[in-house]
Formats: C-alpha cells, sequence, structure tokens
C-alpha cells in the first residue's frame, strides 16, 4: 500500500478562518473562542466563537418572529428564493467542497459529490410547488374535504461532523420550502461550512431570521431542546446521542426525529462477479475513511468467497492516502481505531490487512491517517463485528448459509443499511424481503436513496417516524389542516350530510 501526497490538493485559506452564529440576519461573535485544526496536516484553519445560552434564547425569538411573515410567503416566492440559492450553490461548489475537504478530512471529490447530493434535496424541496399541492373531494353530497399543508414553526437541524454540507441540506431545503424558520446547530468540530451555506442563504434574499447558525457544543443543544418555542427537532450523530435528544425534545412535546449510527452488513454469496463485489465493498467500507453511517463495515462471507475476499484485500492494498481516501477527523478517532483493531487481535480475528503500518502521506504527517484495515475470521459476537467503530476498518464474518447471514443481520441493534452481492435475482429479492434494516443494496456497497426516495434506517439507527428527506421530510417539518366544508341542505341525506 503506498502513501503521497494528496493530488486533489486541498486548498488552504490564506488567512485564519473566524465561525460565527447568525442570529437575526447578523454574524455574531461571542467571548470565547476555540480553535480548529485540519484532519489533513493538524493545522489551525481558524477558530469558533460559541454562542452563549442567552444568544440561543435571541435566535429563537428571531426565527419565531421571521416565522409569521414567512409561513405567508406564497409558496412559489419561497421556491424562487430556493432557486436562488441553488444557483449560488453550483457557482460556489468548488469552494463548498474545499472547506468541507479540508475541516472534516474527506477528499475533494468526496465533498463535492456531497455538494451535488445537497442540491438534489434542494431541488426535491423546490419542486414542492407543483407536487404538493394539497387534495380536495366531494364526499358527500354537499360535504367537501380537502387537506391543506401548513408549517409548524421554528425548527431546529441538528448534525454531524462527517458532512458538513450535506446533511444540513437534508433538513434545511424542505423545512423552508413548507414555510418554517430554521435554525442549525452544526457539529462544533466543523463549523466553516455552515457559514458558507448561511452567507449563500443570505445572498439568496431570504429575510433576516428565516435561517440562523448557533455554533457551539452539548449545551446550545440542551438549550434548543428545551425551549418552549421550538417546535421541532431533526438530529443525525451517534445512536447515543440520537437518543438523549429524541427524550429530551419528545417529553416536552416537541416532534423529533433523531438519526444515529449503523453496524451496515455487506452480504456477498459465491456467485457474486468478483470485480463488481470487490470494488463496492472496499468503497462501502474505505469511502470518507469509512466516517459515514452508510459504511458498510461487516462482510458476511456466505460459503466459499475465498477468491472475492482476496480481490477485497487487494483492491484495498492498492488505496494511496491522500489520493484515494482522506483522514480521520481527529487524533482521538485514531486512537480509538488502533485500540479497537488490537481488540479484535486479542479476541481471535487475523488482521488481513494492517492500515496502521501505512505512513502519512508527504507532508501531512501532522494529520490523522488510519489505510484501510481488514480483520478476518471475525465471529458476529466480537466487538468489531457488533460496534459501530466509525473508520476504514472491515471485519469478515464467514457463514454457511444465507439464512445465517441474515440472522447476523437481524440480530444487530442497527438498521441503516445491508447489501447482497450475487448475480442471482431470486438471492437477491430474498435479501430484500427478509433483512430489517430501511436500505437495501444490490450490488451496490453504498445504498443511499435518490430523492424523492427518502433516508432513514430502522432500530437504533433512527429514533422517531418517519425519514429525513423525501416524503417523509415533507410530513416531518409540517402539519396537514383538514378542512370539511357543507354550504348547502341537500334534499338526499345520508349519516354524513
Amino acid at each position: 500500500m503506498a502513501s503521497t501526497a494528496p493530488q486533489t490538493f486541498v486548498q488552504f485559506p490564506t488567512t485564519k478562518l473566524h465561525a460565527q452564529s447568525l442570529i437575526d440576519g447578523v454574524w455574531t461573535t461571542g467571548p470565547m473562542v476555540h480553535e480548529i485544526s485540519s484532519p489533513y496536516n493538524g493545522e489551525v484553519l481558524g477558530s469558533l466563537s460559541p454562542c452563549s445560552v442567552v444568544e440561543v434564547d435571541r435566535a429563537v425569538s428571531a426565527a419565531d418572529k421571521a416565522f409569521r411573515d414567512w409561513r405567508a410567503v406564497p409558496r412559489k416566492e419561497r421556491s424562487s428564493l430556493l432557486l436562488q440559492f441553488r444557483t449560488l450553490l453550483l457557482r460556489d461548489i468548488d469552494k463548498l467542497a474545499h472547506s468541507a475537504a479540508r475541516e472534516c478530512g474527506k477528499l475533494v471529490v468526496e465533498a463535492r459529490a456531497e455538494v451535488l447530493k445537497a442540491i438534489e434535496v434542494l431541488e426535491f424541496a423546490v419542486g414542492l410547488q407543483d407536487s404538493d399541492i394539497g387534495g380536495a373531494m366531494d364526499v358527500s353530497r354537499g360535504v367537501r374535504c380537502e387537506y391543506i399543508r401548513e408549517p409548524i414553526g421554528v425548527t431546529v437541524g441538528i448534525t454531524p461532523f462527517n458532512f458538513p454540507a450535506m446533511v444540513p441540506m437534508w433538513m434545511i431545503p424542505i423545512a423552508l420550502a413548507v414555510g418554517n424558520s430554521f435554525i442549525l446547530k452544526p457539529s462544533d468540530k466543523v463549523p466553516f461550512t455552515p457559514c458558507v451555506l448561511g452567507e449563500l442563504i443570505i445572498e439568496a434574499g431570504f429575510p433576516k431570521g428565516v435561517f440562523s447558525i448557533l455554533q457551539g457544543g452539548r449545551d446550545r443543544v440542551e438549550a434548543l431542546s428545551d425551549h418552549p418555542r421550538v417546535a421541532a427537532i431533526g438530529f443525525v450523530g451517534s445512536s447515543p446521542i440520537a437518543k438523549s435528544v429524541y427524550g429530551r425534545a419528545t417529553s416536552q412535546g416537541k416532534r423529533a426525529l433523531c438519526l444515529g449510527g449503523a453496524k451496515n452488513h455487506l452480504i456477498v454469496v459465491p456467485d457474486a462477479d468478483r470485480r463488481v463485489a470487490s470494488d463496492g465493498i472496499v468503497a462501502s467500507f474505505t469511502g470518507c475513511a469509512g466516517q459515514r453511517c452508510m459504511a458498510g463495515s461487516v462482510l458476511v462471507a456466505v460459503g466459499d468467497c475465498e477468491d472475492i475476499i482476496k480481490d477485497v484485500a487487494q483492491t484495498a492494498s492498492q488505496i494511496v492516502l491522500g489520493r484515494d481516501m482522506g483522514a480521520l477527523i481527529d487524533k482521538a478517532a485514531r486512537e480509538r481505531l488502533s485500540s479497537a483493531i488490537e481488540q479484535a487481535q486479542r479476541d481471535g480475528s487475523t488482521v488481513l490487512l494492517d492500515g496502521r503500518k501505512v505512513p502519512p502521506p508527504h507532508g501531512y504527517q501532522g494529520g490523522n491517517w488510519l489505510a484501510p484495515t481488514i480483520l478476518d475470521h471475525a465471529k458476529s459476537s466480537m466487538e468489531c463485528a457488533c460496534r459501530e467503530l466509525f473508520g476504514p476498518v472491515l471485519s469478515i464474518v464467514r457463514v454457511k448459509t444465507l439464512d445465517e447471514a441474515l440472522a447476523l443481520e437481524r440480530a444487530s441493534s442497527f438498521g441503516n443499511a445491508t447489501s447482497i452481492f450475487t448475480t442471482n435475482g431470486a438471492v437477491a429479492r430474498y435479501v430484500a424481503d427478509n433483512a430489517t434494516s430501511g436500505m437495501i443494496g444490490v450490488n451496490i456497497g453504498v445504498p443511499v436513496p435518490r430523492e424523492p426516495f427518502s433516508f432513514g434506517g430502522t432500530k437504533e439507527s433512527k429514533y422517531g417516524t418517519g425519514d429525513i428527506t423525501g416524503d417523509g421530510g415533507v410530513e416531518f417539518w409540517s402539519n396537514r389542516k383538514k378542512v370539511t366544508t357543507k354550504w348547502a341542505l341537500q334534499s338526499d341525506k345520508n349519516w354524513m350530510s
């Protein structure tokens, strides 16, 4: 396995950046400052000013005031502003891609794909002006029922470090399109890319207070969860925190949808196409350095899949750090993954490929690097096979039958994604019908649905009802008001009239 300086070079700012909060249309600097370092080289990118709890209340008050006017803006006018926002995102896609890459560690090409996916959700939200037009029907003689889509008020999105552009955009466009005001609380590990989104929203012409950003950590999340004028909270992060945020918000009568972690299973059978399988498996567990909830981190080999496993190891060994795979978010992540690999060895698994031995890219020794690592002959009870590691580590569990493989998937406490690699349509259908995950892939290692098909898992990968994008997102960020009307008496009557 080789290591070299990044060929898709990440552009670093010539001056230090400063992440602020956006409250009532004004960028606000708090009294405290935290330094933010790049995962690529450990150098300081800039600083973050967390907002105060008092500023949380000020932001919610401004958002509540803005909501009263914004909800009355015709949907086509709201969509016009979203379209302008889309134009600006496309104009500044390179700026956003480099910003996301340098602060979360991924490759620029991965960050660019992240922005494109974000734009796809935005396009879906714009399309609601034509597709989500309500409904009406004469349900009886002289009686007509209709429903009207209504916003719910001040809404909040709490987002993770690994997709600083895309995950906020799972929420922002749909929440704004249906008439809510929106407050973004991004991860304090990646504060700069959300600020770029905020700058573009201001440039697009959205009224002040309709969109806000609050920088900071846990206490800001708790303040937003407790605020009486916050109507709904969307969250993406680890399962323990997702469960905590969901419980705190819903105990106070708020609407909450909190997406958690994953331990996604990649099932491979002997008839799989070797190239399709190996490429898909490697891309799944190494993409974004394995730091995504859709990463396949358990390979369940059914029967004799030795040739495919060899191909996976060979393909992964050719990955070049900095060119084909990015860095981990921080040193703590690398230490945690190194400890997990050591524990897997003590538990009896075999290190088929050891990424700990690969040096960082030249000139980036201060960064947080770990090359692809493969743990073979893992048991389903081992931590490496059942706990989310969140890094480029693949655990291989060998079973004799497809039903054994599915039993492992069903036993997992997580339910984000499951993929099957096969050339047999009946096998693919059997897995799709019997797996318990919310998203299923057939010969696809990262089965992220494309809009309008919605994103969301099951079990401990999601707390709440529905999905975060697509029609599920529309339902989450809005209410349906039902109106039943009768204007004139009818000569013939039934129980409804």
